[in-house]
């Protein structure tokens, strides 16, 4: 970026800002449905709304013709609001509100069924609606060999995933719309065994849905830069597909109606799309260690907290820069661990501004209101620039305590 252009950014928008691409982001979404549907035409992709829920987005989303997964009745409101249909909204996750469920059903969207206490939940609505269909799905866990013992969805080994698959044939109205899982593993080898364990689930039970639902967890584009701080190959998106799309491909060969191939990415579509600036507030030496402090936070690009450098700018706002070996960049908390990026080795000076790539995933969700209010958010994509969210203020965060 410009030095030009980023001194109109902050003097419209102020020293702190997230810079969205949307374009880019539309961009992402054809291209990885691209390389699905032309290996099994029957395919969709539910947007994950927790991972980045800016309503540009998930209108986007929308406009394309994808689905909107949701995890909460919050993230349920807001695909009504941006213009969701109701029977493209699937509700995931372990906690559901039962009104909203309701809400949701009555209305021709899909839950899925995560834990065993949801099957009472669904009994109770299967009574009270004895003439309305109602679309649910089963959220399967099975072992994909990853290290890892998901907490999400029914063992399909287990009584409990009997006795929701038993709710089909006990209510009539209650109608097995899908086939779900999640893993959050995102190596390619982990998706081959995700694909087998669904095949032989489907089998198992002898019960082909109308969708196959191999939820999320999928990287997405990113620098080299950031690529080598991975102990694994960062698949592409035709990489994800050749190992998921054919083998459905060849197992329903000989249907007439195939079942629908869903993904519920967040990061891979969004991560890419967003990055940070963050203005140079002063720079110190501590002991020999040099730390740049900015007026922006961890929090900010990586609430996860995974210590990956992501891709670096620094454009030069005028001052006198000098080189630097192995800075830190530090953020405005009164967290020690505080760091957006360890040792940085360039030109700085007071009062650049500092550029952090791949911020589009969870930033802008699991930004906490501690000590600073979250900051504005522009689209500067097709030549023109947008704010689609205004800095937080005080009242913003305050508004709802008692005083």
């Amino acid at each position: 970026m410009t030095e030009t252009c980023m001194k109109e950014l902050v003097e419209n928008v102020g020293d702190a800002f997230y810079i969205l691409d949307s374009k880019q982001f539309e961009k992402n979404f054809h291209e990885l449905k691209y390389e699905f549907v032309k290996r099994y035409p029957n395919f969709n992709i539910a947007y994950s709304y927790k991972t980045n829920y800016i309503p540009k987005l998930c209108k986007i989303v929308n406009k394309l013709g994808g689905f909107a997964e949701v995890v909460s009745d919050m993230e349920m409101e807001l695909a009504l609001r941006v213009g969701v249909e109701p029977q493209n909204i699937i509700w995931n996750g372990p906690f559901k509100n039962a009104k909203k469920v309701e809400q949701l059903l009555v209305s021709g969207g899909t839950v899925n069924l995560d834990s065993v206490y949801e099957i009472e939940m669904i009994e109770q609505l299967a009574r009270k609606y004895p003439m309305q269909r109602l679309n649910l799905g089963i959220r399967c866990n099975f072992e994909i060999n990853d290290g890892v013992v998901s907490r999400f969805g029914f063992d399909v080994e287990s009584d409990e995933f009997k006795r929701a698959i038993n709710l089909f044939s006990k209510y009539e109205n209650l109608h097995l719309n899908g086939l779900q899982c999640h893993f959050a593993t995102r190596r390619l080898d982990t998706w081959e065994n995700r694909v087998k364990g669904m095949l032989d689930l489907i089998e198992k039970i002898g019960i082909i849905p109308e969708r196959i639902d191999m939820g999320g967890g999928l990287f997405g584009k990113m620098a080299d830069s950031l690529k080598a701080q991975f102990d694994c190959d960062i698949p592409t998106y035709e990489q994800y597909a050749e190992v998921v799309a054919p083998v459905f491909a060849e197992c329903f060969k000989d249907f007439d109606k195939k079942p629908m191939l869903l993904i519920e990415p967040g990061s891979a579509l969004v991560g890419d799309c967003m990055r940070f600036a963050s203005k140079v507030i002063n720079i110190k030496n501590v002991r020999g260690k040099t730390i740049a402090t900015l007026l922006g936070s961890i929090y900010n690009i990586n609430p996860t907290l995974n210590k990956k450098n992501p891709p670096i700018e620094v454009v030069a706002m005028g001052g006198i820069q000098q080189q630097y070996e192995n800075l830190d960049f530090g953020g405005f908390t009164c967290i020690e661990s505080d760091y957006l990026y360890r040792n940085y080795t360039g030109n700085l000076a007071k009062d650049d501004m500092v550029v952090f790539g791949n911020a589009g995933s969870y930033s802008v969700v699991l930004k906490p209101p501690f000590i600073l209010p979250n900051f504005p958010i522009i689209d500067i994509s097709g030549g023109k620039t947008e704010i689609i969210k205004q800095g937080e203020s005080f009242d913003d965060i305050f508004h709802t305590y008692v005083f």
